[in-house]
């Protein structure tokens, strides 16, 4: 091979290479669906009454989905008469436009679930009534959309479909549930149907999917209501599955994986659980089991050695060892969601308390917390750290929090 066909192809594989590296994402619970942020030079501790508020919007409707946030826009989606929206604002609050994605569920927990899900110049939105739409960030216009329960045959839960759009490469995953498309792929760029999976023949779950790469192949790990599955990325095969036990249907904290080991928190008698996945990750195998361990869709994060969660029953935060799976302390301050940033927790409580809490080796401390100033029912939604900015949705209303060091 002479000089300069080594040269053209060492070029080509640069520029792909940095177009994959370039790609712009921004998704439900963080970059890596795990809850941990990157911000730097945060509060350490906030005023009684919280820290300073930037802006608050309102009129996006009823919904329990987290914003996401890129560059100069910030992207959520609400339910307002029955019909769901997708609205974009810019970064001091100002509403740019909306758009329309079709029915929302009405029948309980009213509102939109799903949190979008950016991809360089695209937005992904999944509906609760099983639409998956596809825009443009910059000015809202529709490029597609498939129906989960026509075009897929998916059979809808009692809650209504909740998972947040994944993405991979040119694909987008959703899991329209039922005996013949339990999963299937997508092209993002179009909306055509590139594979469907069978999988467990089941019903969905609530849970936003996880990708993981391993040298062998890419995995999506996803709950339908009976079982933990992976699925390979590039055809749907179904790799394994792991039943779920008890009477609990309501499976909603998205997968972590890190280091060959893979960790699965849901309610209803499963608890906590650590599994080693395989190299090639064809198969799991169980580490430890924790049953006291219930939170259902708040999510969980680990930092270090330690996991750090919500019990469903008795209702508070918990810590638990990753090594030995025991829990290792509590924190009485209800339950809820947690994320994590610049070394500290922040829990958003299902009675609207917000908490800022040290962690040290899976103790925890409450250093400062105050009460969302804004509505009365459940407080569901994740809260979303980016620009050193807290963002903080409850149904009609989204708060910007200003949280930097000065």
């Amino acid at each position: 091979m002479n000089f300069k066909i080594k040269a053209s192809l060492l070029l080509v594989c640069l520029l792909m290479s940095f177009g994959a590296q370039s790609q712009t994402t921004a998704q439900f619970r963080g970059t890596d669906r795990n809850g941990i942020y990157s911000e730097k030079k945060l509060l350490k501790s906030w005023p009684s009454e919280g820290p300073a508020v930037l802006w608050k919007a309102e009129g996006i409707g009823n919904g329990y989905s987290s914003p996401i946030i890129s560059g100069n826009r910030i992207y959520v989606t609400g339910e307002v008469d029955s019909t769901g929206y997708l609205f974009a604002f810019d970064k001091s609050g100002k509403l740019l436009w909306k758009k329309e994605t079709g029915p929302e569920w009405m029948e309980n927990f009213t509102g939109s679930r799903s949190t979008p899900t950016l991809v360089d110049s695209l937005i992904y939105v999944s509906t609760s009534m099983g639409r998956i739409l596809c825009f443009d960030a910059e000015n809202g216009s529709q490029k597609w959309a498939v129906e989960m329960l026509k075009d897929l045959h998916g059979i809808n839960v009692r809650f209504g479909y909740s998972e947040g759009p994944l993405i991979n490469d040119n694909l987008i995953y959703c899991f329209p549930g039922g005996p013949d498309t339990n999963a299937a792929a997508l092209n993002r760029f179009t909306g055509k149907i590139m594979w469907v999976s069978q999988a467990m023949k089941d019903s969905t779950s609530y849970t936003s999917p996880l990708l993981i790469t391993l040298p062998a192949r890419k995995i999506i790990v996803n709950y339908t209501i009976h079982h933990l599955i992976g699925l390979d990325a590039a055809s749907g095969e179904l790799l394994w599955s792991r039943k779920l036990i008890g009477p609990g249907d309501i499976h909603g904290n998205t997968a972590l994986y890190e280091n060959g080991y893979l960790y699965s928190l849901t309610g209803g008698g499963n608890g906590l659980v650590k599994l080693a996945l395989s190299d090639n990750g064809r198969t799991i195998t169980e580490q430890w089991t924790n049953e006291k361990v219930s939170d259902v869709h708040g999510g969980f994060v680990k930092t270090g050695n330690y996991i750090y969660t919500s019990q469903y029953k008795p209702r508070r935060y918990c810590s638990v060892d990753a090594v030995t799976g025991q829990i290792t302390d509590s924190l009485k301050f209800d339950k809820g969601a947690v994320i994590f940033a610049d070394d500290m927790l922040y829990f958003y409580t299902e009675k609207g308390m917000v908490g800022l809490v040290k962690p040290d080796n899976g103790k925890m401390e409450l250093i400062s917390s105050f009460k969302m100033p804004v509505g009365t029912k459940e407080f569901f939604t994740i809260p979303v750290i980016a620009g050193g900015v807290l963002y903080l949705r409850h149904g009609d209303a989204m708060l910007a929090y200003d949280i930097r060091q000065k």
